[in-house]
């Protein structure tokens, strides 16, 4: 059972904890020091989300309206060259 857990943790688990203790004080003291909090991280992901949904409908809507201008030139020559040809 234990061979598993270590397998599992990587390392021992007291060794693991002792790990986990240090690397948690370092980023409190690095958060502590920019003045940033757990929310604020949670914010940032958000906006972050928000803008990439943003940006990717954004360019969706130029897509489709490059699309529908071209679209509108390019049917109607489509349909008037394919009456010309089928008379033929």
């Amino acid at each position: 059972m234990s061979d598993n857990m270590n397998r599992f943790l990587g390392d021992t688990p007291a060794r693991v904890l002792l790990k986990l203790i240090l690397i948690s004080l370092f980023v409190g003291v690095v958060m502590s020091a920019f003045n940033w909090s757990p929310l604020d991280i949670l914010y940032g992901f958000e906006n972050f989300a928000r803008r990439i949904w943003n940006l990717g409908f954004g360019a969706i809507e130029r897509f489709a309206d490059y699309f529908l201008l071209g679209a509108i030139v390019v049917v109607p020559c489509f349909i008037i060259l394919r009456l010309l040809s089928y008379r033929r």
